[in-house]
């Protein structure tokens, strides 16, 4: 495990895949694995930090600063970029169903279903509640793909397209009142939650996140969560899931499960989300161009100039960013409430609530 830890720092550092998150997991799960520290004893300092999951306090947290960081405008403009997001989660319920095939139970299945959305913090999120026990290994295979989205996404994209489809050029669909902007986060948040409670500590804290961005009279609020609040969460919750690695959780057989299932369900999550786009494209006579599906994951912002790039190598005046981007936002609060029906159905179906 002091050896995982070491890979997750160089690859942090060297590759700088995700250095923001890899090198304080990785640096958490060397101090995890050290013998006689007492670090993961009841009162010790990574035993502090395991608590920020534990009470549901850091991923929230991270989805404030999101949030903040955040503009809606994409998605607003075009509201049938929400049809990419949704499409792109039956990657979360097809893995579901795999897992339980290869002999999870549903709790720990949902759970990592969710690795499909790929979104560290939802991931986290749903593990915490469903399968703590598997947290660690969820949390590094969420991450890891998040990390690996310029290097999955390409070749899946393009096995489901044509080079013409990839080059059909989009436009931005016109301007947002600012009106639109501050309704937005207020109503979906209200709605959402009203339907899906368990969702509400992630969807109620983006949605402040961005009220907090959009509403003008905020703007040292929205600064803090964009800058000092995101960047501590992100070294505390770094290191509270490597502190969720130690050596007798982590290396059994569900771990190596677990990672084949996540790398399956982030590409039958990008799959579904380009062969939507086919739908809409054909639906559209052509004016939809296929590749914007892909973003419909919740890799912010990675997975939208992953589409963006694509386009371009198609058609170099192409420019697919903020169309993307649009599915990219509908991503997160898909995968959000996702996480939030599994929370609240899979328990209540086991008869566990």
């Amino acid at each position: 495990m002091i050896v995982i830890g070491l890979v997750l720092m160089y690859l942090g550092v060297k590759k700088e895949y995700e250095p923001l998150l890899l090198i304080p997991i990785g640096f958490g799960a060397i101090l995890a694995n050290l013998p006689g520290t007492g670090l993961l004893l009841d009162g010790g300092l990574l035993d502090f930090f395991k608590m920020g999951i534990k009470y549901e306090i850091l991923p929230p947290l991270v989805f404030l600063g999101m949030g903040s960081l955040t503009s809606f405008v994409p998605l607003l403009a075009a509201p049938s970029m929400m049809l990419f997001g949704m499409a792109a989660q039956m990657g979360i319920f097809l893995t579901l169903l795999g897992a339980i095939v290869i002999g999870f139970d549903p709790m720990q299945a949902a759970a990592i279903g969710i690795i499909g959305g790929a979104d560290g913090p939802t991931a986290i999120f749903a593990s915490n509640n469903l399968a703590p026990e598997l947290l660690g290994p969820i949390a590094i295979a969420a991450y890891s793909y998040m990390a690996m989205v310029p290097l999955v996404q390409p070749p899946v994209i393009k096995a489901l397209t044509t080079r013409r489809q990839r080059g059909i050029t989009m436009q931005q669909s016109g301007e947002v009142s600012k009106r639109v902007e501050m309704l937005f986060p207020v109503l979906t948040a209200i709605i959402t939650i009203l339907l899906i409670p368990s969702a509400a500590p992630l969807i109620g804290m983006l949605m402040l996140g961005n009220f907090l961005r959009v509403c003008g009279v905020t703007d040292r609020l929205s600064n803090v969560a964009q800058e000092s609040i995101i960047n501590t969460v992100t070294l505390f919750l770094g290191i509270a899931v490597g502190a969720s690695m130690p050596a007798r959780l982590f290396w059994q057989w569900e771990t190596l499960g677990i990672l084949f299932l996540g790398i399956i369900a982030f590409i039958i999550a990008t799959a579904c989300g380009v062969l939507f786009g086919q739908i809409m494209y054909w639906f559209s006579g052509g004016k939809v161009n296929p590749v914007v599906g892909a973003a419909g994951v919740s890799a912010v912002p990675m997975a939208a100039r992953v589409a963006h790039k694509i386009g371009q190598e198609a058609n170099p005046n192409n420019y697919l960013l903020m169309v993307a981007m649009g599915a990219n936002i509908s991503g997160v609060i898909g995968s959000a409430l996702a996480a939030g029906v599994l929370v609240q159905l899979v328990p209540f179906l086991m008869g566990l609530n």
